[in-house]
Parts: structure tokens; C-alpha cells; sequence
């Protein structure tokens, strides 16, 4: 039986030891008596029953593992390369049969871009012109410089753009696009952030021009320094006051000021692989204070200590429930 959307979630230990089975079973053939733990462990229990149904749905997707998988399969069984291995396809398994698509996506993207950064990671690159680009966790951009025009494209994820003047005789302007539009620097400093099917924008100092990538007609919006927006292909959003610590991720720092704690696990999960679950009923918990984004663990660690938060993990550290105290 096939796992469909809307059958309830297994439970993270159920997953793990699906995830070990797949692994065990991609590095050779099973013994017949591994073959009958295998059949026992898989009736064992409605949990697992349904993990090991999400790995047949895997497997039917991928043909097999993934290689960089594929490959810790061959370490030795309590290697912590293969463990960790397993942990990454439990949560492969725990987002089956949406998964996998975005999973491939993301990597496609990813891998064929100009510049890329893992989930979790920052880079900061000065281009040929000496213009500054930040790019923060799970980001991917192409930069095309010539004769005409400065041209970031992002792709997915978040950039911070400092500009320079361009010393070139044609004066070329610098330009940040997304799949929804185009932006046009005016001597400045800003964030962008793809979030399909919309574009946000922060300009910390100076403006920026911005042109809709499927509605040319539309007179283009400029905004200026301390205000952003979000736009899709067609519409411009409303112009509000930016946050006060727009681009507070460059440096290395996620800053809550009376935040809810569902924004802010939702923010803290971008910096992190795996799941954070949270208890509905502490969702509202407003929280405040500032947490690296280099260490998700520090972080929520911080905020059991401040907060009336237990923090329950699972799968070595890949699974994260949050819940009352």
C-alpha cells in the first residue's frame, strides 16, 4: 500500500528504522533470515507498516538512493557517516510524495547556478565592479557583467547587494532579477528574497526601481530607503516600513522583538536541515532576543532556558519537537 497525503504522520523512530532497512537493502541482498526480521519488523506495527510504505514510494520515485546516500550505504554499520546518512533519508521519507520533487529541484538549482550556498551557510562575494553580495542559507544566483548591464538573477533564496559605482564609460546599471520581476539599484543597499510566487524587497539606504516581470505596463514603483515590498509577476503589494533588522542575518544573527514563536521557528528552520514541530499551543508565545543562525542547536537550547519550552529530538538531532514545558 502506497502512503498518500493525507494518512497520518509516522512516527520519527518508525522512520529511522525504514530508512535502515532501504539502506541495508541497496548494499546487498538480504539473508533470508534478515528477510524474516524484515517481514516481522514491517507488520509489526500500523507505524511502521506505513513508514515502510513511504520507502516503497521512494524507491519507485528515485530508482534507488540518491548517491551521496548510495555511497554512505557502504560504511560500516555504525559508522556515524552512515548514520547520519540514515537521518537525511528519514526525512526524505517523512515528506514522501512531495518530497523527493522539491528535494530534486532544489538540487538541480542549485548545482548548475554561478553561486550557491548549502543550507545554513553564508557567502560573501565582491564582483568585478566592486559591488558586495551576501548571499544567505539555501541561495543560488547567476551573475552575467557586460558591455550594457550589471546583472544579478536570483534563483531561489536570499541576497543582501551593496553597490558600487560602476567606472564603466556606459555607466552600466546594476539590476537584481526574480522570476517576478526586475530591480534596478539607485545607489544602494537592500535585501531580496525569493518566496514563489512572490519577491520581497528591503531597501536599507538609497532606491530601488522595480519593474514587474509580466505586467510591463504598470508604471514602475520606487522604493526608498527604510521601506519594502512584496510583488508578484503582475501586482505590487503595499509599500510598508522595513523591520529594523533587515539583513540582521548577515552578521550572523536572527532577531526576535516580541515575536510569535511560530514566525520564528518558521525563520529558524531555513538555517537548519530537518524538521522543527511545533505545539500549537505555544505558537503565540511572543519571544525576543538575538540567536546565531550558525548553531540552530544553541539557539533553541536559548530559548528553553528563557521560555517555558522543552525541547524533545529524534533522529539524531533531525527532528525537533518544541511543546510546553
Amino acid at each position: 500500500m502506497l502512503a498518500r497525503r493525507n494518512e497520518a504522520q509516522p512516527a520519527p523512530q518508525a522512520l529511522e528504522e525504514a530508512a535502515d532497512w532501504l539502506m541495508r537493502m541497496s548494499e546487498r541482498e538480504l539473508s533470508d533470515r534478515e528477510r524474516g526480521e524484515w517481514e516481522l519488523w514491517k507488520a509489526s506495527s500500523p507505524e511502521r507498516t506505513r513508514a515502510w510504505a513511504r520507502a516503497q514510494l521512494l524507491q519507485g520515485k528515485l530508482g534507488g538512493l540518491p548517491p551521496s546516500l548510495a555511497m554512505s550505504a557502504l560504511d560500516r554499520p555504525s559508522s556515524p557517516e552512515r548514520r547520519a546518512a540514515i537521518g537525511k533519508l528519514a526525512l526524505l521519507l517523512a515528506l514522501v510524495p512531495a518530497g523527493w520533487g522539491g528535494w530534486k529541484l532544489s538540487q538541480t538549482q542549485q548545482w548548475s547556478a554561478d553561486y550557491r550556498t548549502a543550507v545554513g551557510q553564508q557567502r560573501e562575494l565582491t564582483l568585478a565592479d566592486g559591488s558586495k553580495i551576501t548571499l544567505n542559507t539555501d541561495s543560488a544566483i547567476d551573475v552575467l557583467f557586460d558591455a550594457s548591464q550589471r546583472l544579478i538573477h536570483l534563483r531561489e533564496g536570499e541576497i543582501l547587494v551593496q553597490t558600487a559605482a560602476d567606472i564603466s564609460p556606459m555607466a552600466r546599471p546594476f539590476v537584481v532579477t526574480t522570476r517576478q520581476g526586475r530591480m534596478q539599484a539607485l545607489g544602494t543597499r537592500f535585501t531580496v528574497r525569493a518566496l514563489p510566487p512572490q519577491t520581497h524587497l528591503a531597501v536599507l539606504e538609497g532606491a530601488v526601481k522595480v519593474e514587474l516581470a509580466d505586467n510591463r505596463q504598470q508604471t514602475p514603483l520606487i522604493v526608498n530607503a527604510g521601506q519594502r515590498t512584496d510583488f508578484s509577476s503582475s501586482t505590487f503589494g503595499a509599500v510598508s516600513a522595513t523591520d529594523r533588522y533587515a539583513g540582521a542575518w548577515s552578521q550572523g544573527m536572527l532577531m526576535a522583538d516580541k515575536m510569535r514563536l511560530a514566525d520564528f521557528v518558521a525563520e529558524l528552520t531555513r538555517y537548519r536541515r530537518g524538521f522543527i514541530r511545533l505545539d500549537p499551543a505555544i505558537a503565540d508565545l511572543r519571544i525576543s532576543g538575538a540567536y546565531p543562525i550558525s548553531d540552530s542547536q544553541r539557539t533553541l537550547n536559548m530559548l528553553a532556558q528563557t521560555y517555558p519550552i522543552l525541547v524533545s529530538g529524534h533522529l539524531n538531532g533531525y527532528w525537533v519537537m518544541l511543546s510546553r514545558a
